[in-house]
Formats: C-alpha cells, sequence, structure tokens
C-alpha cells in the first residue's frame, strides 16, 4: 500500500512538473493534457487517474504554488529576526526572494493566463490573499506601515512576476530597502 502511494506522488510530481514546464513553454491556454501525458512520461490514463481534467490540473499547480510560498515562508520564519511587524517582514521577504525570473515567473503568468477563462482557478490564491491580510492585521505593530509595505511587495511582485517592472536592478534595491525601513521602523506620526 504504502509503495502505491509513494508511486502516485511520484506520478503526480511528474505531472505537475511536465505542466509547469509546458506552462512556461507554451502557456496555460495552449497546454493540452496530452502533451502533458507525454513530457511526463505517462500514459494520459495514468494522468487522468491523477488529475480528471485540465482544470484539476491546473488546480492542482495553483496549489503547489500556494504551498511552495508557504513552505519559504515558514522557513524565513527561524531565520528572521524578532521585531516589529514580523508577519509583515516574513510575507514581503518571501515574495520578494520568489518573484523575480525562474520558472516561478512563467507559470505565475501562464496560470493567470488561464484564470481568465476559468476565474474561479484563483479561488484558493484569493483565500490565501485573505488570511495573510488577517495575519498581518493581527501581528502588527504599526498596522499602517504593513500595509503599505506589503502592498509595495504585492505590487513590485507582480510587476516583477509578469515581466512588465520598469525599475533597474538598482531602482528595484531602493525600493526594497525603503521597505524594510518602512516595516522595521514604522511611519512617523
Amino acid at each position: 500500500m504504502l509503495e502505491n502511494i509513494r508511486g502516485r506522488k511520484s506520478s503526480r510530481e511528474k505531472i505537475l512538473d511536465a505542466a509547469a514546464e509546458l506552462v512556461a513553454e507554451i502557456g496555460a491556454g495552449r497546454l493540452t493534457l496530452d502533451a502533458v501525458a507525454e513530457r511526463a512520461g505517462l500514459s494520459k490514463g495514468g494522468l487522468l487517474y491523477n488529475f480528471p481534467s485540465k482544470d484539476a490540473l491546473l488546480q492542482a499547480m495553483i496549489q503547489r504554488m500556494i504551498d511552495q510560498v508557504s513552505d519559504a515562508k515558514e522557513s524565513l520564519r527561524t531565520q528572521m529576526e524578532p521585531g516589529p511587524n514580523l508577519e509583515a517582514r516574513l510575507v514581503a521577504t518571501t515574495l520578494l526572494n520568489m518573484c523575480c525570473g525562474g520558472k516561478m515567473q512563467e507559470v505565475a503568468t501562464g496560470l493567470m493566463v488561464a484564470s481568465a477563462e476559468n476565474p474561479r482557478l484563483l479561488d484558493p490564491v484569493r483565500g490565501v490573499i485573505s488570511a495573510t491580510l488577517e495575519q498581518v492585521k493581527a501581528s502588527s505593530d504599526d498596522l499602517d506601515a504593513a500595509l503599505l509595505g506589503w502592498l509595495a511587495v504585492e505590487g513590485l511582485s507582480n510587476l516583477e512576476m509578469h515581466n512588465l517592472s520598469p525599475f533597474s536592478d538598482q531602482d528595484r534595491e531602493r525600493i526594497v530597502q525603503a521597505i524594510n525601513r518602512l516595516l522595521t521602523k514604522g511611519i512617523a506620526k
């Protein structure tokens, strides 16, 4: 039994990896289950056993991205120094570390395009954003600073994730330093 569970998990991960590669290459709109099965080295039946539809596959890809961000944030929690606006600083640092370049950017952009056809695909992301807002509100020493910092990071990371950022590396560094100052020192009142 344990062997079967491991085998399914392995197949599931192969499928998600293959789908992420294809989304990065051709976009989620042109993604087909046949192409994913071929890329994963599985039969279409094997793919359908794990993901009975394209939407189920896209939902799993989104959930995996959510889990990766959550894991990165929790890993960072053990390294982050205590201080003001800890939750907002964790969220900001995690997003800034994960958003730039690479597969995450390409897959996120592809999934956003897919959500235009089915906006419900982003319901889990909406849930995470709402939960994050509540955590930031509940744990912030300076709520105005925490909210502005989080909003600035969301804006910057979204620009970068969709390859729309007009900022140079120097501009980005300056912005990140300003966000960090805001989150650690707060807003002068």
